[in-house]
């Protein structure tokens, strides 16, 4: 595996440092991702604590999963979980989704019965999160130790992601 990282990671480098596209960031996490842990349907989240919003600023799956508008941020286990604790929530049945995501028949449609979320703090703010979703059971604990791995190519992801917004 670790021969792999490396080589999935140099990609992820090298897509940053020439692609100034805005979702480049994003495409080049999204690939390290499913590479790293399995993704078969990915998103990048941004949140606004100030105005209690979350907005989805990049996804696999745009038809469903469309990058635009906002929704309002609900206050449950997973915002426990993510927002005040930091830590990656995982649930790894549909059952287990259902209780913090009211959209879970379109994840189970999509294939999909398993979730990471990884925040993505840089400076002591939560900047948003990366959303990986693959079939029941899939993000086993040794996944998601190996998740961990993708938490600062994350910051990286957002930081070059705003900063090629603004170009």
């Amino acid at each position: 595996m670790k021969t792999e990282y490396v080589a999935a990671l140099a990609e992820f480098d090298a897509t940053i440092a020439n692609d100034t596209s805005a979702d480049a960031p994003y495409r080049a996490l999204q690939t390290l991702s499913r590479k790293l842990i399995g993704a078969k349907l990915f998103t990048i989240m941004t949140v606004d604590m100030a105005n209690g919003l979350a907005r989805r600023a990049y996804t696999s799956h745009p038809d469903e999963y469309p990058a635009s508008g906002t929704k309002p941020i609900h206050y449950d286990r997973w915002f426990d979980t993510v927002h005040k604790a930091r830590e990656t929530f995982v649930a790894n049945t549909i059952a287990d989704i259902s209780t913090v995501f009211g959209d879970y028949e379109t994840i189970a449609s999509l294939g999909c019965g398993s979730v990471v979320n990884i925040p993505v703090v840089v400076g002591g703010e939560l900047l948003g999160t990366v959303n990986c979703l693959d079939v029941e059971h899939h993000y086993t604990p040794e996944r998601v130790v190996l998740s961990k791995a993708i938490e600062m190519p994350a910051k990286l992801a957002f930081l070059a992601a705003a900063r090629n917004a603004v170009k």
